[in-house]
């Protein structure tokens, strides 16, 4: 390995991998900066100079249906860039997130002597425990946004390092809401709502009607409401026809991503389950999350849960810190009662605020610093 200029090949599935995968780069290029890196990856990490083979947007999938439908175009893809991979021999290579995609080419990598880098631990802390022995076989080095989960990979013999979460470092403590709400055009006074369904398309078919329906109550109920719509790039010819039919009279504003400037500039988000919920608990915003989903798939992953939470906040909480309506459960109406017990309740929201700065700064431990720490370690041994 040339000691200014590493090759890293690296893989992020969908919009947050992206996200987490060009934080990243941003501290591994202030260590090396010669470096080279490529595989699939997004614009977040185009932005960092990474080379795409494949776009971040070919792995964005969601439960086993969908994957059946694309499994033989899904492998086709592994199997090419692993091949690729192992004439190329790059010094290690760094897996964002995407366990299902991720961990396979890992341990075909890692067996023909590629170190293996995975960034973000599957949560086999919540369900589907039983993976920790796959990702052994994958793994040189497991990078951690917990600080619980490196004693439990300790336990099985899997070196690991908890490096914190790079949003918290992205995201400043204190909230920037003013200049948030003047470069979308709104109000200082106004009060905003945003909604955040996902970034995939099956996100956006199952959960985005819910919301805007839910915004359409909202707002009979109280027409001086606002709402933001963050849309991410390639989804609003999903996104504009559903707001015509579910929310023609509400005024939702759709943006051009700007999900950050979304969430700090809103009162309240009624938003999907996942990487979206960390940032809003980094935003110190109280939410209401929701998720739907086919009913054989949802009714599988229930079987396999060993939390009661699914929500990132709540988990990291150990507590119903905000609402989860899930399922049927989050149907518009209960979506919109749920936002208004928080806009109609400011010490609540005060308390919720608090938590959240509290866990804010747990996770802020300059997370691309300590991550390239541990990486420089990988490649040296």
């Amino acid at each position: 390995m040339s000691t200014d200029s590493p090759r890293f090949a690296m893989v992020a599935g969908e919009a947050s991998g992206d996200l987490l995968a060009g934080l990243l780069l941003g501290g591994l290029k202030t260590r090396w900066p010669g470096l080279q890196s490529h595989g699939i990856g997004g614009p977040r990490m185009a932005a960092q100079g990474f080379e795409a083979w494949w776009p971040h947007s070919k792995l964005a999938v969601r439960g086993y249906l969908e994957v059946l439908l694309r499994l033989r175009e899904l492998l086709g893809i592994r199997k090419s860039l692993g091949d690729r991979l192992l004439r190329e021999r790059p010094d290690a290579f760094i897996g964002i997130d995407a366990p299902d995609f991720n961990l396979g080419l890992e341990t075909r990598l890692k067996a023909q002597g590629i170190k293996s880098i995975h960034f973000v631990s599957p949560s086999v802390w919540a369900w589907r425990g039983e993976r920790i022995l796959k990702i052994g076989a994958a793994v040189d080095h497991m990078l951690c946004l917990f600080p619980f989960e490196p004693a439990m990979y300790a336990k099985h013999g899997i070196a690991a390092t908890y490096v914190g979460h790079p949003l918290a470092d992205a995201i400043p403590l204190e909230v920037p809401c003013a200049p948030a709400r003047a470069a979308l055009g709104l109000a200082p006074d106004d009060t905003v709502v945003a909604l955040l369904p996902g970034s995939r398309r099956s996100e956006v078919k199952y959960i985005a009607p819910r919301l805007l329906a839910a915004a359409t109550l909202m707002k009979r109920r109280r027409p001086g409401l606002k709402f933001v719509f963050p849309v991410v790039p390639g989804l609003r010819d999903m996104v504009e026809p559903l707001v015509r039919s579910e929310a023609a009279d509400t005024g939702v504003v759709l943006l051009d991503g700007q999900s950050h400037e979304a969430l700090a500039a809103c009162d309240v988000t009624l938003i999907g389950s996942g990487t979206a919920t960390l940032e809003a608990a980094l935003f110190k915003r109280p939410m209401v999350i929701t998720y739907n989903m086919n009913w054989l798939e949802w009714h599988r992953l229930r079987r396999l849960q060993y939390q009661p939470w699914v929500g990132l906040p709540n988990i990291l909480s150990n507590d119903f810190v905000v609402p989860e309506l899930l399922q049927d459960a989050g149907h518009p109406e209960a979506l919109a009662n749920a936002a208004f017990d928080w806009l109609d309740d400011p010490a609540r929201c005060a308390q919720v605020v608090a938590r959240f700065d509290a866990l804010h700064r747990q996770l802020r431990c300059n997370t691309a610093q300590a991550a390239t720490d541990a990486i420089e370690k990988v490649l040296r041994a």
